[in-house]
């Protein structure tokens, strides 16, 4: 593109922008704008709760006892290392902080 057309190209784009602005809209009722909000807002509850039902469906499947029981057991030894080593962390905190006395 040559650069001689670059400014009336330019000019005639800010026109239109101008024009575009420069036009209202009659304002509409308020009473509708709640409405819509209501409705937007059910609808997203709706695909909230399709989702969960197909996750709780999925899980469901999938579910397996021997899994959950492995699970459940690796929890309770982590937890009970966690809680021993916590122990152990207190006490060398505690002898640093107390010294000599």
């Amino acid at each position: 593109m040559d650069t001689r057309f670059l400014l009336p190209l330019c000019l005639v784009l800010l026109l239109l922008g101008c024009e575009v602005q420069g036009t209202h809209l009659p304002q509409q009722d308020e009473p509708t704008s709640p409405h819509m909000l209501t409705q937007v807002q059910e609808t997203l509850f709706s695909y909230w709760d399709n989702a969960k039902a197909a996750a709780q469906g999925l899980y469901e499947k999938t579910c397996l006892p021997t899994v959950d029981r492995k699970i459940r057991d690796m929890y309770s030894k982590s937890s009970a290392a966690i809680r021993t080593y916590t122990g152990i962390f207190t006490d060398q905190i505690l002898t640093i902080l107390q010294g000599d006395q």
